[in-house]
């Protein structure tokens, strides 16, 4: 049951609630990240699941691009804090080595949302500074990564350890000397220096014992060795625990140093802390959203309108999850969902209840674009076998008293989920409290949902304003239900059909049909007649669907067939233009460079070469290059050369007279040059994945073998299967240079653009 104001656990755990949390905490980077998941309730404030949602939205449309956004995980650094709190106190070096690789992670995270700033301002605003990278750089100068205090902390400490270190290869070499000096007799077998109680000891024989003399500091099991500490190694004992103590000083000094560099700022590092849990939470909601492709829904703004929903714990199963559309106009409150068991209903009422609390907690479930979603102050839920042996209740005795706490508590802009209402006790009876109780929610303009077997409650929607009848879809010939959510129609039980077909004798079938009230015989086969009807005009509108699509496949692939067209049709303009002017700018240097070193032949030659002869020759030059000038003045296309008869004709022609060029010349190649054509758009709606794998493979082969620059690939949005067939190939196709969705005018997130490597 639900308390006003909010949703009890067991309203939660009938709904499997927590089981769908952990769904999403699956994504999270890091075990605080999925406790923050874990820990999320529904909210009732409109505002609040409203920006909670679209910060999801946000960066799962970063994702579906950049899927190397990653959150950093941290350690649970929440004791260290709360020790720092604590004036005098000094952290161990566990302690301190966590708090370390909470300020790497905290940087990491500061650094990524930085980056995200631009394109996803909502989960930038997480961002805090982190305490200086200085703080890290010396807590990882001093401390290794298990908190053992490095000898680089202070030259004290490295003075201290080579003292210590000293001391005890003393103290070890002197042991070892006497136990090497020992008679045989009086050594234990395999002996050697040992520590015992924290001192250095020698293992001897307990019959050596008044020989060797010294401490006796443990013995063994049969009491046959005993270990002791000689005499003459007693000061040197004592001058070990002297430079271990001398030690443990200096490092007790470093790390209350560390704790006092740190404390000044304990509330900088609690808000790094938060910041790189709270993106673990959204990146993992995130992530969530984009595998269940799922659609934030417009929140509080309506009656209620899920389209293209799906059962939170079914979704990614082995089993394809048949999505629903539940849409109230704003005067109904209240679907009364009938039809026969194994037909989902209960799954139904279950989904939508778990679709409106997870998108109340701030995640994005799966549902399709416009879907709409009321804010619930209260959810109740009188889901599954009530009956508990211990406190005497039998199973219509604890519904009676969830309908109790229902009544008492449920107001406008409440949840309520009813499975089975008026099941347990006499059909009549049953039938009639519930059609009051489901009177009573309507007319308090509660939103309930209820299912039910009760013929009676059938008619209730036909009485009341507000209540409405539904049925799950179940295919008659093969008596199989198909999970599709028919709003407006009650369903049929099918017991004597399902009955027949598991072979009960048609004796007892004819007797049991005969003992149906002729209302309810006339009201089946009413139904009959409306399911049939209703699956002729599913099939024509399926029909009129399919035609539509391939006119607008059509449409779209003309569109962009004369897109391309004209796209290329201005690259090959624009490069004649810069081959035109590349051609006129060789000729031209070449002309002048022709005419100067004329000029320099001139004087050379005079004595040798008539006049007239050098004239005509100079004549003939600058006609070349007067021509060149005129031709480009009159704007003439030409890719090619003239010849000095072609420069010499257009001289001689009158300068209005219509002049006509040259045949262009011969493309490169030849006519016998291959040339490779494809489609610059392919459709693989409709199609399996293991049809549409291949068609996608092959037109990608063609795209590039004629070097088209992009290929659109129509995959519809759908599940989302064949979407994430697409992207997981071209995401492998190292010919790919880059892929995203179409624009919203264009296909949206039905249609992938894809463009290839240069």
């Amino acid at each position: 049951m639900s308390v006003a104001g909010g949703v009890a656990p067991s309203v939660l755990d009938t709904l499997e609630f927590p089981a769908a949390l952990e769904r999403v905490a699956a994504h999270a980077a890091g075990p605080l990240g999925a406790a923050r998941v874990r820990g999320r309730a529904p909210a009732t404030d409109p505002e609040r699941v409203r920006a909670a949602l679209a910060q999801v939205a946000e960066l799962a449309a970063l994702l579906l691009h950049d899927d190397a956004i990653r959150a950093e995980p941290v350690p649970d650094i929440g004791p260290a804090l709360e020790l720092l709190a604590v004036a005098g106190s000094a952290l161990e070096g566990v302690q301190l080595a966590t708090l370390t690789r909470a300020l790497a992670g905290a940087r990491l995270t500061a650094a990524e949302l930085a980056r995200l700033a631009r394109d996803a301002p909502r989960t930038a605003a997480l961002r805090v500074d982190p305490p200086p990278k200085e703080i890290e750089t010396q807590l990882a100068r001093s401390l290794d990564a298990e908190g053992v205090v490095l000898d680089a902390a202070s030259r004290s400490l490295a003075r201290a350890r080579q003292g210590v270190r000293e001391a005890r290869q003393r103290l070890v070499g002197r042991l070892d000397a006497m136990l090497g000096a020992l008679d045989p007799t009086d050594r234990a077998p395999d002996a050697a220096v040992t520590l015992r109680g924290g001192r250095y000891v020698i293992p001897i024989r307990a019959t050596a014992r008044a020989r060797v003399g010294g401490i006796v500091h443990d013995e063994s099991a049969t009491r046959s060795t005993v270990f002791v500490e000689p005499p003459e190694v007693i000061e040197l004992g004592n001058a070990l625990r002297s430079a271990e103590a001398e030690e443990q000083r200096e490092v007790l000094r470093v790390l209350r140093e560390l704790t006092d560099l740190l404390r000044p700022r304990r509330a900088a590092l609690a808000a790094a802390w938060e910041m790189c849990i709270a993106f673990d939470d959204l990146c993992a909601r995130a992530r969530y959203a984009v595998e269940v492709n799922g659609f934030a829904p417009t929140v509080g703004a309506g009656p209620l309108a899920i389209r293209n929903g799906r059962h939170p714990l079914l979704v990614g199963g082995e089993t394809p999850v048949v999505p629903f559309d539940l849409v109230l106009a704003p005067d109904e409150l209240t679907i009364l969902v009938s039809g026969p068991n194994t037909g989902g209903k209960t799954v139904l009422i279950k989904a939508v209840g778990l679709l409106c609390l997870m998108a109340q907690s701030g995640i994005i479930p799966p549902l399709g674009p416009q879907s709409t979603l009321p804010v619930f102050a209260a959810v109740f839920a009188d889901i599954g076998d009530r009956q508990s042996i211990a406190a005497s209740l039998s199973t219509f005795s604890a519904h009676v008293a969830a309908l109790r706490d229902i009544l008492e508590h449920a107001q406008a802009g409440s949840l309520v989920l009813l499975d089975e209402i008026g099941s347990g006790t006499d059909p009549a009876e049953g039938g009639a409290l519930a059609a009051a109780v489901l009177r009573t929610l309507t007319r308090r303009r509660v939103v309930t949902l209820a299912t039910t077997h009760l013929g009676v409650l059938k008619q209730l929607a036909a009485e009341t304003v507000g209540i409405v009848n539904a049925s799950l879809q179940f295919e008659a010939e093969t008596l199989t239900p198909t999970y599709r959510l028919l709003k407006g129609v009650p369903g049929r039980s099918y017991g004597l059909a399902i009955a027949r077909r598991l072979g009960i004798a048609a004796d007892v079938l004819d007797m049991a049909q005969r003992a149906v009230p002729d209302a309810e015989r006339t009201l089946d086969a009413l139904l009959a007649t409306v399911e049939a009807r209703a699956r002729d005009l599913e099939v024509q509108a399926r029909d009129l669907a399919a035609r539509e699509a391939a006119l607008r496949e059509d449409a779209g692939r003309v569109d962009a067939r004369a897109e391309e067209v004209a796209r290329r049709e201005h690259e090959v303009k624009t490069r004649a233009q810069a081959l035109e002017r590349e051609a006129r700018e060789q000729t031209r240097a070449y002309l002048l460079e022709a005419r100067r070193k004329v000029e320099e032949s001139l004087g050379r030659a005079r004595a040798a070469v008539d006049e007239a002869t050098a004239r005509e020759a100079r004549r003939l030059l600058e006609q070349a290059i007067e021509a060149t000038e005129v031709r480009e003045k009159g704007n003439v296309k030409r890719e090619t050369w003239l010849s000095l008869e072609e420069l010499r004709r257009l001289k001689q022609e009158q300068p209005d007279a219509p002049r006509r060029p040259p045949s262009p010349a011969r493309p490169p190649g030849g006519a016998g040059h291959p040339v490779a054509t494809a489609a610059s758009e392919i459709s693989l709606r409709g199609l399996r994945l293991d049809e549409a794998e291949p068609m996608l493979v092959k037109a990608l082969d063609d795209a590039v073998a004629a070097d088209l620059p992009y290929l659109r690939v129509i995959h519809g949005k759908g599940t989302g299967a064949v979407r994430k067939l697409v992207h997981d190939v071209l995401s492998a196709d190292a010919r790919v240079q880059r892929f995203g969705f179409a624009p919203a005018n264009q296909g949206g997130h039905g249609v992938t653009i894809v463009e290839f490597t240069a």
